[in-house]
């Protein structure tokens, strides 16, 4: 069997590269070991998780509004087995329309496990009937997108169902009494915030000195506020976990740090230390494409991999592990397969976490600024002052904006509240036009809601904002 272009992989940069490419009129077959199309994100990351974070959500804005408006519903009564089919209802929903948006583009589907054979052709392994008789599928071109899958410390993995992973965590089985989140990363902090929601007590250790490391503090700083309402102050800073033991049927996590120490067990373990790229056991080796010392796939600005005729996006290729990002890489991939001029150039790459408040950034960051020696100027407003933040009772959030103080063009935001992964967008597109702050502060914004405060964090910058009075600038 020959394809033009074959895609190894058929997750949100996969099925993305595919789909773009056959509507350019390549003839495309996609390789995918899974049943269904959508990979990690869809199957069991980004999509079902954001499903049962809903459901922890509409939880907690019941309690806000028994606490803060006299409205009472009750205790919440949880049937697990109707959440999971839930969640699995929007999995199914959003596969089965995958799979036929290949069928409507023509685009061959074989379910199997590709390895490279040299640099023209993929062997194909399992046992289905569209796989050819010999096994083997050349081709023109090959992007691989296999993504990643989640790390797992080698002596945390004690052969118990009680010690999950990402992927364990979602499959739901049951609503334990206690969970242990290792690590205080965007997915440990989202799933423990589904299971707390559910009525789980949860504890979150984290060996650096604060949640969600990577992010600036002065966006963490009101969800840890939050979370450490949510966890009933079991956060445990500056602290690893040296082991873990099964005792009956819980699982026992020895402490090592000033945050806690000694001994505590918990009915389930969710380890949550990061994802590894899905790079080995592709026969790479039979050709001269290279991986860095992480093991990701090296590519150029094209995603063009040391043979030219091969391609890499995605988690596969490198941070950030991001779905959107691997949607856009596979435009690049194919525009260049179609021998366009293009590179991956993006200025703005927007990161979300999906918690309660959410935290969304895009650009520049005021712990990358200070790395890279960038002067940089902050306008910062606080949701305190927003009238539709008062009206939803949560004042905590924050807009940011990073500006160059020479020529007052914006290079970074950050946002914390609810909704942020939302009004991060209008920032992305700044970003990347290289927007000047009176081009945002300009543009008038819908009141009241939450997006004017990205507008308002502008006027600040000027010191014309109305809800706050700051001194204004003299030029």
């Amino acid at each position: 069997m020959h394809a033009e272009l074959v895609v190894l992989g058929g997750g949100p940069g996969g099925y993305a590269a595919a789909f773009y490419a056959a509507d350019e009129g390549k003839q495309v077959t996609l390789v995918e070991a899974e049943p269904r199309l959508g990979g990690t994100c869809l199957l069991r990351g980004c999509i079902p998780s954001k499903a049962l974070l809903h459901v922890a959500r509409v939880v907690s804005e019941v309690e806000e509004l028994e606490a803060g408006w006299g409205v009472s519903f009750g205790r919440p009564q949880f049937e697990i087995d109707k959440i999971r089919a839930g969640k699995e209802n929007v999995i199914k929903t959003l596969s089965g329309g995958l799979k036929n948006l290949a069928k409507a583009r023509k685009v061959n589907v074989i379910r199997a496990r590709g390895v490279l054979q040299g640099a023209g052709a993929l062997k194909l392994e399992g046992d289905d009937a569209s796989i050819p008789e010999d096994r083997l599928l050349t081709f023109d071109d090959l992007i691989i997108a296999t993504g990643s899958t989640p790390a797992m410390i080698r002596h945390f993995d004690i052969g118990s169902p009680r010690v999950m992973d990402s992927t364990g965590a979602l499959e739901l089985e049951d609503i334990p009494e206690s969970m242990l989140v290792i690590g205080g990363g965007y997915i440990g902090l989202e799933m423990g915030t589904v299971y707390a929601g559910l009525g789980t007590k949860v504890s979150v250790v984290e060996m650096a000195d604060r949640l969600l490391p990577t992010a600036d503090q002065d966006l963490v700083a009101p969800l840890a506020k939050r979370l450490k309402t949510l966890f009933e102050d079991r956060i445990y800073l500056n602290t690893e976990v040296g082991s873990l033991a099964t005792i009956g049927d819980q699982i026992q996590a020895e402490f090592q740090g000033p945050g806690k120490y000694g001994v505590e067990r918990f009915d389930r373990v969710l380890v949550s230390v990061g994802r590894r790229p899905n790079s080995q056991g592709l026969g790479l080796e039979s050709t001269r494409i290279q991986l860095d010392k992480r093991g990701f796939i090296q590519t150029d600005g094209q995603m063009r991999t040391a043979e030219p005729s091969i391609f890499a996006i995605g988690d596969v290729r490198g941070e950030p592990m991001l779905a959107h990002k691997a949607s856009h890489e596979a435009r690049t991939a194919v525009e260049a397969v179609l021998g366009h001029g293009v590179a991956f150039d993006k200025a703005a790459i927007p990161a979300v976490v999906f918690t309660d408040p959410e935290i969304a950034w895009a650009g520049l960051t005021e712990m990358e600024a200070k790395a890279q020696g960038i002067a940089y100027e902050v306008a910062s407003y606080p949701w305190v002052c927003s009238g539709r933040a008062q009206a939803l009772g949560r004042t905590d959030g924050l807009t940011k904006w990073l500006v160059d103080p020479e020529t007052e063009v914006v290079l970074g935001c950050g946002i914390v509240g609810p909704g942020a992964g939302e009004l991060i967008a209008e920032a992305v597109l700044a970003i990347e036009m290289r927007c000047q702050v009176r081009d945002i502060t300009e543009s008038v914004h819908p009141h009241p809601t939450l997006s004017e405060t990205v507008m308002n964090a502008g006027e600040v910058f000027f010191g014309t904002a109305t809800e706050i009075y700051k001194p204004k600038k003299k030029k």
